[in-house]
């Protein structure tokens, strides 16, 4: 039920000189936060995994991008962002660019919430308040910036814009205003915006609509199917929640979409449901399935072999890790309660950094909940998405304390 390679080719043509086992972007080349590195797992002397280094970036809930042996991240010190470039095997700073940027704590400890994407050779970033900057992914030399909240008029929704760029071929694609922007990826220049209303949070996602490319973008008060070349809206499945925080990507599910929310939907049929399946029709929606069972306030499930793998809860509670069959919506099982935390996946398996900072790594199959190991790798609050590149799994909790252990371990697993 994964996108066809068509699709995934075309992600790879836009990021010229990265390797497919590279993650450029949240979630992965292909959107579907799942790694494509096999036997990564190997046993950890002592029942722990090395840490190769630590570095701390500062403030915030930014993920990490791999390209081209170099992690990137962003974090927030004294009202200044950092965008930072590592040495991905030794953690050693390649370059770092600071500009003024308000913390911004609201109920939370605040700092940038979105992504770097590397495309390119180039970096692309949007900052909570709407500072949208492009850097050489080598050097960090600016290329372009732009203030897209002031130069477009667009409404700072309340926890600042949190979306990850999508780049594909020349224009990056923001969840900004409506239900998106898009702009020259060369200078930054606007070649369409959707309207000035308070967008979403999630990272626009790129899939097939009536056999013609287009953007999935999880909007303040629906999931709305955008026509990449122009902005026009092409289908709309209402779903507004407490708050406005549409926040995980849209799920691809071959021609139909699966979103869900950590708060409940208010009103009309289903009310009360945090999780649901669609399928987009021209200027409506046809809804498949509603769940109560499945509620991701901060992180983006993931579909393995016909199965949704998602975190159930909202971030500061307990919650569970639980399967659901995707045709259905059924539940096939659920873990033990937990702090929430965020998922990837590799080789058939689920690698669930919680709440808390422990890995645990879960068999990604439907009969049960099977763990297979679990080891304390970070402290703090953990809510970022957590990377695995060569064997080496990348961890951020909120503070800003970066990890990057050795989950290849010394041989095969016991």
């Amino acid at each position: 039920m994964i996108r066809k390679l068509p699709l995934l080719a075309s992600l790879l043509s836009v990021t010229a000189g990265v390797a497919i086992a590279d993650w450029p972007m949240f979630r992965g080349i292909d959107q579907t936060g799942i790694s494509p590195e096999r036997n990564w797992l190997g046993a950890w002397p002592g029942g722990q995994p090395k840490q190769l280094w630590k570095k701390n970036v500062g403030i915030g809930y930014s993920s990490m991008a791999v390209a081209a042996g170099k992690v990137y991240t962003v974090g927030n010190a004294n009202n200044q962002d950092t965008i930072f470039c590592f040495d991905a095997t030794t953690g050693a700073e390649v370059w770092k660019v600071v500009y003024p940027q308000k913390l911004d704590p609201k109920y939370y400890e605040g700092g940038p919430s979105a992504t770097p994407t590397i495309a390119a050779g180039r970096l692309y970033f949007i900052s909570k308040q709407g500072e949208v900057r492009c850097l050489d992914a080598a050097t960090g030399k600016e290329i372009w910036l732009r203030n897209i909240r002031k130069e477009h008029g667009v409404e700072e929704p309340e926890w600042g814009f949190a979306g990850s760029p999508l780049v594909q071929g020349n224009v990056v694609f923001l969840n900004v205003g409506t239900h998106g922007i898009a702009l020259n990826a060369r200078d930054g220049s606007p070649i369409w915006s959707s309207g000035k209303d308070a967008s979403g949070y999630a990272t626009p996602v790129a899939f097939r609509f009536n056999g013609q490319p287009a953007l999935a973008i999880f909007a303040a008060k629906a999931a709305v199917v955008v026509d990449p070349k122009t902005g026009k809206e092409l289908s709309r499945f209402p779903w507004e929640t407490m708050y406005d925080i549409n926040a995980p990507d849209p799920i691809v599910v071959g021609t139909d979409l699966f979103v869900t929310s950590g708060y409940k939907f208010l009103e009309g049929p289903g009310t009360g449901a945090s999780g649901a399946l669609f399928r987009p029709t021209a200027g409506g929606a046809q809804k498949l399935w509603l769940s109560k069972e499945i509620a991701s306030q901060l992180s983006t499930p993931i579909l393995i072999g016909g199965h949704l793998y998602g975190l159930s809860g909202n971030g500061d509670r307990p919650g569970h890790l639980r399967c659901l069959d995707v045709k259905t919506g059924a539940v096939k099982w659920s873990s033990p309660e937990a702090p929430m935390g965020n998922l990837t996946a590799a080789d058939g398996k689920l690698l669930w950094i919680t709440g808390a900072g422990e890995l645990v790594v879960v068999s990604a199959m439907p009969d049960a909940y099977k763990e297979i190991v679990r080891a304390q790798v970070s402290g703090g609050k953990v809510w970022s998405a957590p990377v695995l590149d060569a064997g080496k799994l990348y961890v951020r909790n909120s503070k800003g304390d970066v990890v990057c252990v050795d989950v290849k371990g010394t041989g095969p697993v016991n």
